[in-house]
């Protein structure tokens, strides 16, 4: 079966965005936080215009490589323009996690209304591989239901100090395990599995 996995940039105090994220204001005060997307010279085989430094690129391309579909939170999705009709990844399909209607959706993305419908439908969409994560809600939501098999934290060497946290409050501890930690100019990869 597919896995379900996490892989976000996020500040060393736990933010996934900075002040004032918003629509028609993406990220906030925390676009520092994808710097390592543009500043080597490696160019991703899988995202046009990325070029990361050589370690990067490996981490990188190996997770976005595994992605069927994407399921991200309806805050994310109206945060980031409704990614303009398409998905955060170039080649898979987005399915949005909303309690209510969500306006705007085209062809490859399609709503679901609880975090376990969101990820079979996008198990189904994603034709065999993994099923990429992408919120701090929709994460959190996942790791309550028992969803989750993998967190990637692209941890960028920042303290925000405000904004978004990835995670939000848990019911009782998530144990890891680290599978492997990647040193980087500008981020460091921290690849772990959940401890079941």
């Amino acid at each position: 079966m597919s896995k379900v996995f996490t892989a976000l940039a996020v500040s060393v105090d736990g933010y996934i965005t900075g002040r004032d994220a918003g629509p028609d204001r993406g990220l906030g005060d925390a676009s520092m936080l994808f710097d390592w997307y543009f500043d080597g010279d490696t160019p991703s085989q899988v995202f046009d215009g990325f070029k990361l430094s050589a370690p990067s690129a490996r981490v990188f391309d190996e997770l976005a490589a595994r992605d069927g579909a994407i399921v991200a939170g309806h805050k994310t999705y109206e945060d980031s323009g409704r990614f303009g009709g398409g998905s955060p990844h170039p080649n898979a399909p987005l399915v949005v996690l909303s309690h209510g209607p969500v306006e705007g959706l085209s062809e490859r993305q399609t709503a679901a209304h609880t975090i376990e419908d969101a990820i079979a439908a996008a198990r189904e969409l994603a034709g065999g591989k993994d099923v990429g994560l992408m919120g701090g809600g929709v994460v959190t939501a996942a790791l309550q239901a028992g969803l989750v098999d993998e967190v990637v934290l692209h941890q960028v060497p920042i303290l925000l100090g405000a904004g978004r946290p990835f995670f939000q409050e848990l019911p009782e501890h998530v144990q890891l395990r680290l599978i492997e930690a990647v040193p980087a100019p500008g981020v460091t990869h921290l690849h772990y599995e959940i401890v079941r």
